[in-house]
């Protein structure tokens, strides 16, 4: 009996203090208020030119030629820095990749502002 009652007397400090504790006010960072993401909408093609080629590269493409680039698309949805990444000839490299630089693209946005990003795109030319 004597340790249960030695046990209370010298845990009761910790039992105040966290009484203590818990009737304080929160503080400002436990009641911040936090806006809500309405989330990342990707870049979408919305236009595409035609793609003209030369005659060699017309010879050695197959039927459904896919060339896939790398690029960035700005905040108004212009096409910059085109990088053939895949290209099943060399001779599409050129003409697909000055093709995309004139393709129009709604940007993408983030929390309903355009934002630039990168993309991947996969080009099937057919002849």
């Amino acid at each position: 009996m004597r340790r249960i009652l030695l046990a209370t007397v010298l845990m009761s400090p910790l039992f105040l203090s966290a009484a203590a504790l818990a009737s304080q006010p929160l503080t400002d960072a436990a009641t911040s208020t936090r806006s809500l993401s309405t989330g990342v909408v990707p870049a979408q093609v919305i236009s595409t030119p035609k793609i003209e080629l030369n005659p060699a590269a017309l010879e050695t493409m197959p039927y459904q030629a896919e060339v896939v680039l790398k690029l960035n698309i700005d905040e108004k949805g212009l096409a910059s820095n085109v990088q053939v990444l895949k290209s099943p000839t060399r001779y599409l490299d050129g003409p697909v990749a000055d093709a995309v630089r004139q393709f129009r693209f709604r940007p993408a946005t983030l929390d309903n502002q355009a934002v630039p990003t990168d993309m991947t795109l996969t080009v099937v030319v057919q002849q």
